[in-house]
């Protein structure tokens, strides 16, 4: 899936031993379908060769504002007019400092200043020591590019080159990428709260042996992802699933559905939409064996007695604030077989007023998927994509429905 598709992204080097996570960001940029045209000043030119980055990029870098190679020698002005975004990564506390100032001195600088505000974002990926980032003189320059109308990006928290450990690298590679995919997106859920479960839930037999189902999570981390993207604050409660958590999103993982259930009930009172893609199981054992059941010589089973699962779903959505339509209920059903009837009747049983439904042994552990969509006036099928893709869609018809934002009838 190619996020960036059509996207032309000036890539700025400032000096820093992050230069060389720029390597693999500008690969990663061109695989995602966009075109970089690399800036690099003095500075970042002792930590990553020019060549380097060119070859990367496949266009001649740039990286003195006296470039011969500009037809009205004026590189500072042509680079930026065909931009869609200008990203700094990494940004170094000088760079930062300068661009707090206003002071051109440089090519990258010059281009910042001079590029359209208005149509081409300036976004930063700070880089730097963490004592340099902790300065007070760092922490108010952030505050003014911000204010000036750059996006800084925030930086991770780890080991350093100087050998210290602390806030102030860089994100990573395949992070940047994601904030920069996220940047893009529509924002169609701007100010709501998502509250959605994903995975499977774990019903203990013993402590070594119990109940789940065949659910990755890969379609609700999806959705999760997705929510984020489309602006909303995201609260992701996740069974036990061994996913990467989405960035920006906050994660609650839960093992059974009771866990599950308490972990929602805290979250619920703040939300504004309750997407329930998790596979929760529909019973429990009644007791739990404090010690692994062992064999009788018998041949047979242990008799086992099950108890059933609250419904989280249908509690939210049946609560107050869900039949009101404060809180938006969208559902879930993995069936088997007849997806229409089955996810119809599950709609109504739920009193719902979105049902998402597929055939779960053709998604469960997969990238993509197929999706029916069900309400009161009908069904509607998203044809077979990627789950990201898919959840996107999703966050579309949602925030059409809820009045946030509108459906584009291509997809």
């Amino acid at each position: 899936m190619k996020d960036l598709a059509e996207k032309h992204i000036v890539l700025g080097l400032s000096g820093g031993i992050a230069c060389y996570k720029a390597a693999e960001l500008c690969r990663l940029l061109l695989k995602a379908g966009a075109t970089v045209q690399v800036v690099m000043t003095q500075a970042a030119e002792q930590f990553m060769t020019p060549v380097t980055m060119q070859a990367l990029s496949q266009r001649a870098v740039y990286g003195s504002q006296w470039d011969p190679r500009a037809a009205n020698n004026m590189a500072h002005i042509n680079l930026t007019r065909e931009a869609d975004v200008c990203l700094v990564a990494p940004a170094s506390a000088d760079f930062i400092a300068k661009l707090a100032q206003g002071q051109a001195d440089d090519l990258l600088t010059l281009m910042c200043l001079a590029r359209p505000a208005d149509r081409v974002p300036l976004l930063i990926a700070p880089a730097m020591n963490r004592e340099m980032w902790l300065h007070p003189a760092t922490q108010r320059n952030v505050v003014q590019v911000q204010a000036d109308g750059a996006v800084v990006l925030g930086v991770g928290h780890g080991d350093q080159a100087c050998g210290e450990t602390g806030d102030g690298r860089m994100l990573e590679p395949m992070e940047l990428l994601d904030e920069l995919i996220s940047f893009f997106q529509p924002k169609v859920l701007a100010g709501q709260q998502v509250l959605i479960t994903a995975g499977p839930t774990y019903e203990a037999i013993d402590p070594v042996r119990g109940i789940t189902n065949l659910s990755s999570g890969k379609m609700g981390f999806a959705i999760a992802r997705a929510a984020r993207e489309a602006g909303a604050t995201v609260t992701l409660v996740a069974g036990p699933v061994s996913l990467p958590t989405p960035r920006g999103v906050n994660r609650i993982d839960v093992k059974s559905a009771l866990d599950m259930l308490t972990a929602v009930k805290q979250h619920e009172p703040t939300a504004s939409i309750f997407i329930a893609a998790s596979a929760v199981a529909d019973w429990r054992p009644a007791s739990t064996s404090e010690s692994k059941i062992k064999k009788d010589g018998s041949g047979q089973p242990p008799e086992l007695q099950f108890v059933e699962n609250p419904d989280i779903l249908a509690t939210l959505a049946q609560s107050e604030r869900g039949r009101s339509r404060a809180l938006f209920c969208v559902g879930f059903a993995a069936e088997s077989h007849d997806l229409m009837a089955n996810a119809q009747a599950k709609r109504a049983r739920k009193g719902v007023p979105l049902l998402v439904g597929n055939i779960g042994p053709d998604t469960f552990g997969q990238d993509d998927n197929a999706l029916l969509l069900v309400d009161e006036n009908g069904a509607r099928e998203l044809s077979r994509d990627s789950k990201l893709s898919l959840a996107r869609k999703l966050m579309a018809e949602v925030a059409h429905r809820i009045g946030a934002g509108e459906v584009n009838d291509e997809n």
